[in-house]
């Protein structure tokens, strides 16, 4: 039973106690109920404003959180760190290759050593990539024969 449904119920029964609204006892509770009435209205008032900045505050949170998707991205940064993870793996005295992974199409960097094994795994997405060096070394045997 909620407190506006408790007050009411007091009324009655002051109603049904047949209280003499004109003596002081009457008066006395006739004001008390009158009181507490009031104050369950505002009760009630309270509860619904609270409920109302409730949502309202859950939905400024979920445009915040949007927000912050958008300006604090963090996929781009674990990209961009990838990268940098790469190059700084890499020996500055050792020639760079690149290639583009043809499932994930991301750039692939590797060393010299991996371009001999004529394979790599690609980092983002498993795929297993072959080189065929035999076609490079025909390629340049070609041109050095005909000089």
């Amino acid at each position: 039973m909620e407190i506006t449904e408790k007050i009411a119920y007091l009324k009655g029964l002051a109603e049904g106690m047949d209280l003499d609204t004109e003596k002081k006892e009457g008066k006395l509770f006739a004001a008390i109920i009158d009181v507490l009435d009031d104050i369950a209205l505002e009760l009630e008032d309270m509860q619904d404003f609270e409920e109302e900045l409730a949502d309202g505050l859950d939905a400024v949170s979920d445009d915040l959180e949007d927000v912050e998707d958008v300006i604090f991205d963090d996929e781009d940064d674990d990209e961009d760190d990838e990268d940098e993870y790469e190059y700084d793996e890499l020996d500055e005295d050792e020639d760079c290759y690149a290639t583009t992974c043809p499932t994930c199409e991301e750039e692939i960097f590797f060393d010299e050593s991996i371009l001999e094994d004529g394979e790599i795994i690609c980092p983002n997405c498993g795929e297993k990539l072959e080189f065929d060096l035999g076609s490079l070394d025909e390629d340049i045997a070609e041109p050095q024969d005909e000089e």
